[in-house]
């Protein structure tokens, strides 16, 4: 026998033992069958298979490099006076090329990763299941209980923006014992909103779409620092009330406590706009806050009702 072949022969068999002994390691073939851990056992077929090709293959061209010589057309063309034979592609190695690709495609889609085990998807499943559970227990709450439950959340989710103090430290975010800042209600009047403070994509206009009935004009920049002074000042002074009245009564109202589906209460900091604010982010004066979708239905009311009562005015 060719010492080529019987070096192969040893090959196989080594590599061959080397997989069951790590296969009786891992549990035993009966193991696998008897558990249906499919997956497994084509991983010890597929490992089988390719020390099988693999040496066959390599054996075969070693073989053929031993007795071989060079003959065929040679390609147009060389390089440093070295040419290359015309040679078509090996007929075997073309048909696991393909087979492969056809083999990845069925194993992504339907053998194992699409439907497989996952942690991540377990770990999803389980924190869905409770915070169902956490919704339920938690659905009806005292005041005390609800604001005791949004100071949490604050601390672990806003403080480090709004700091423990929830005073925005040195003006990187929003200060929430105020509620609304006169720079805050200017910049929205300027540039318009559409952050979904009615849990709908309805824009408020920019400067451009607001007009003044009392003058029947757009409202202009004198307007813009008297009604933001006037809204941020709770809507109590006298400067910027006519404004207010011919601007933007039509659709926050009169008394500024908004319109259902229409605009949102800019009178008082209610849990509700703060809700909101968790739930879509906000672009301000200050920069953009973003939404935070990681909190429960009853974290949110919870966190709600805690920063809406922080507000002083």
């Amino acid at each position: 026998m060719n010492k080529t072949v019987l070096a192969a022969i040893i090959v196989i068999i080594a590599m061959l033992g080397f997989t069951y002994a790590a296969v009786q390691m891992a549990g035993g073939l009966d193991k696998f069958l008897k558990d249906g851990d499919w997956v497994n056992m084509l991983a010890i077929a597929g490992a089988a298979v390719l020390v099988i090709v693999t040496v066959f293959v390599v054996t075969k061209y070693v073989r053929q490099m031993q007795s071989d010589t060079a003959s065929g057309k040679l390609a147009d063309g060389s390089w440093d006076g070295i040419g290359e034979y015309k040679n078509e592609p090996p007929f075997g190695w073309a048909v696991i090329y393909f087979g492969a690709i056809i083999w990845a495609i069925w194993y992504f889609l339907a053998g194992y990763p699409l439907n497989s085990y996952s942690q991540i998807g377990e770990y999803n499943e389980d924190v869905a299941v409770h915070d169902a559970k956490f919704n339920e227990q938690f659905s009806t709450m005292d005041d005390a209980t609800l604001n005791a439950m949004g100071e949490s959340v604050f601390i672990v989710q806003c403080a480090p923006c709004h700091g423990l103090q929830a005073d925005g430290m040195d003006g990187k975010a929003a200060d929430l014992h105020e509620r609304l800042a006169e720079k805050s209600v200017k910049y929205v009047v300027m540039n318009g909103s559409n952050n979904n403070l009615l849990g709908t994509s309805m824009p408020m206009p920019d400067r451009n779409g607001l007009m003044n009935t009392n003058t029947n004009a757009l409202i202009t920049d004198a307007e813009i620092d008297a009604v933001s002074k006037y809204v941020a000042g709770g809507l109590k002074a006298t400067e910027g009330a006519d404004v207010f009245a011919g601007t933007c009564a039509a659709c926050h109202g009169a008394d500024g406590k908004g319109m259902e589906m229409v605009a949102p209460n800019i009178a008082e900091m209610s849990p509700s706009m703060v809700d909101m604010v968790l739930k879509h982010g906000k672009k301000g004066a200050l920069g953009t806050m973003p939404a935070f979708n990681n909190l429960t239905e009853v974290q949110h009311k919870a966190a709600a009702a805690y920063v809406a009562s922080l507000s002083k005015k």
